[in-house]
């Protein structure tokens, strides 16, 4: 498979936004937002749908450390 183009990567790019926005929109349920995911998976390579997807959730997770902090599991033996 050839590489993008310029304007194939502008078009899958914004369509990553789109579904981003409307995932933040909707405290990320799919279902109002099934219209973006297939324009999302249709303009984008399918590598690249799986890495803004894993991109996402580490942003996400990031964020949540960032805001409530790192909390250890419990450790069994010593409970």
């Amino acid at each position: 498979m050839a590489a993008p183009n310029a304007t194939e990567r502008k078009a899958c790019w914004n369509a990553k936004d789109h579904l981003w926005q409307c995932l933040d929109d909707n405290n990320d349920k799919i279902q109002p937002c099934q219209k973006f995911q297939s324009e999302f998976e249709a303009k984008c390579p399918a590598q690249w749908v799986k890495y803004f997807t894993k991109r996402r959730d580490y942003l996400k997770y990031k964020a949540k450390l960032e805001t409530e902090g790192f909390v250890p599991a419990q450790d069994k033996e010593n409970s």
